[in-house]
């Protein structure tokens, strides 16, 4: 006999809240941990492309472009294939292959590519006539970057973070059928593979208000800095 949908859906006595809890703070582990990382690395990495492609010659076209050339590699494989390619250098680095700490670096080397070009790009979107001017008095290039290029770009650098931090709750996701735990875990092995669909539900919902509160949080910071 068939299930109702009440029955296979919101079936609750079927969730284990502890698990539940475990699941959440592991989600939310490798996020902020992973986006931490990224944003370092994806800030230095845009901030090279945009220098390297700002000025033209042969060897900084060069450079460019093996920069570029890696940076496309990483951000374009997929993210199961790049976890499962790197397990090697994961067991190095961390010590295991299961678990939160396990999905950071492949979070850190599929999202800190994608990062970089965003920033590269909110860098690019500076008017040129306002570092044209801050050359014009002496400022130096490390003064030119955090006075006026980091300031001016700031509601696309945080624009270009929420959207990555929402992907990087979507890779958490295919992580933890992996073994990497968290709410992806809990949902494929507590869930789908058990036939637990309650489980999966509450998974699902949980995975998307914390994008919604990430989103939302993301878009006032992006307008409260916006001085347009």
């Amino acid at each position: 006999m068939d299930k109702s949908f009440s029955e296979t859906y919101l079936n609750f006595q079927q969730v284990s809240f502890d698990t539940l809890k475990e699941a959440i703070n592991d989600t939310l582990f490798m996020t902020i941990i992973s986006m931490l990382i990224v944003f370092v690395l994806g800030l230095l990495l845009g901030l090279l492309l945009y220098s390297l492609g700002r000025k033209h010659s042969a060897a900084r076209s060069i450079l460019y472009g093996a920069v570029s050339i890696l940076s496309n590699i990483f951000r374009s494989t997929p993210f199961m294939i790049l976890m499962v390619l790197i397990i090697p250098f994961t067991k190095a680095l961390v010590g295991t292959m299961l678990g939160a700490k396990a999905a950071i670096p492949a979070l850190v080397l599929s999202a800190a590519p994608f990062y970089a070009r965003l920033v590269e790009i909110a860098f690019r979107e500076v008017d040129s006539g306002v570092l044209e001017a801050a050359d014009a008095m002496g400022a130096s290039y490390f003064q030119t970057i955090y006075k006026v290029l980091i300031p001016e770009s700031l509601p696309a650098l945080i624009s270009g973070l929420t959207v990555t931090s929402v992907s990087m709750i979507g890779f958490t996701a295919m992580a933890g059928a992996i073994g990497a735990g968290g709410l992806g875990a809990l949902a494929w092995q507590e869930g789908y593979q058990r036939g637990n669909y309650t489980v999966t539900l509450v998974a699902t919902v949980i995975i998307l208000i914390i994008v919604f509160i990430v989103q939302g949080v993301g878009d006032f910071l992006t307008k409260r800095t916006d001085k347009r």
